[in-house]
């Protein structure tokens, strides 16, 4: 991936140390490793940050974050690919995860009509809850596990692709070198 590239859209340490809302906690963003561009903590962020994305939970962000700080992954990709699930996104993909969490656990879909309001979703916990958490959770893990794959794949393939080059310029120069000898 390209680093440069990725790290004019990430925050600096200093910038997300020095917001007054993050300022009780701003003591464990002082480690290093959470903000390194490297395959493994971008991969193991994607992996955290998709994951996130389908809990059906409220504070995703924040559970990836201190996910993030606990396996020494980058934090801003982790916390970041939770809007992969927005107010715009979410209803679609925890009506999947229903529907998949019920269809896994071989269970009725019971739910005659769905109305997008927290008063029918609290009154309907009950029968959606279980299948939803399931769905989710496999969701989450497919996510992940495919984000992560494809980040360490993509990082690999474009590290070959810059040694590549490297060595064609390299056997250019030497090239040139023994022409003009």
């Amino acid at each position: 991936m390209p680093r440069r590239s990725l790290q004019k859209y990430l925050p600096t340490p200093a910038q997300v140390r020095e917001n007054q809302a993050l300022r009780p906690i701003a003591h464990l963003f002082g480690r290093s490793e959470i903000w390194h561009l490297n395959r493994r903590s971008a991969a193991g962020a994607v992996f955290i940050g998709l994951f996130c994305a389908f809990l059906p939970v409220p504070m995703q962000m924040v559970i990836a974050a201190a996910l993030a700080v606990a396996s020494r992954c980058n934090l801003p990709i982790a916390v970041a690919l939770v809007w992969v699930s927005n107010p715009i996104t979410i209803p679609p993909i925890f009506y999947f995860a229903y529907r998949l969490g019920a269809w896994l656990l071989n269970m009725e879909i019971t739910a005659d009509s769905i109305e997008l309001n927290l008063t029918w979703i609290w009154d309907n916990l009950g029968t959606i809850g279980y299948p939803l958490l399931f769905g989710s959770l496999v969701c989450g893990w497919v996510a992940g596990v495919t984000g992560f794959v494809v980040t360490r794949v993509v990082w690999r393939f474009n590290v070959i692709r810059q040694w590549r080059s490297r060595r064609a310029k390299l056997k250019a120069r030497q090239r040139a070198r023994k022409a003009r000898t």
